[in-house]
């Protein structure tokens, strides 16, 4: 395990690489556009509060500027 800090919130947690149904992230699904949108702003990991606040954010974003 590894201690890091969440890119977007600045919270630390702990990475368990090698160990996916530990981390934090693990059950949250994401479409490819919701990924996309995730990975054009960030390149590490979030956590998982982060995680659904982007994936929100992006629904949000998608109804206003793609389905006008």
């Amino acid at each position: 395990m590894k201690k890091k800090f969440v890119p977007r919130c600045s919270n630390k947690f702990e990475c368990k690489l090698g160990s996916i149904t530990e981390c934090q992230c693990y059950g949250i699904v994401l479409t490819t556009e919701e990924s996309a949108f995730i990975e054009n702003r960030y390149n590490d990991c979030l956590c998982r509060k982060c995680l659904l606040e982007l994936k929100n954010r992006y629904m949000i974003f998608k109804e206003k500027f793609l389905f006008k």
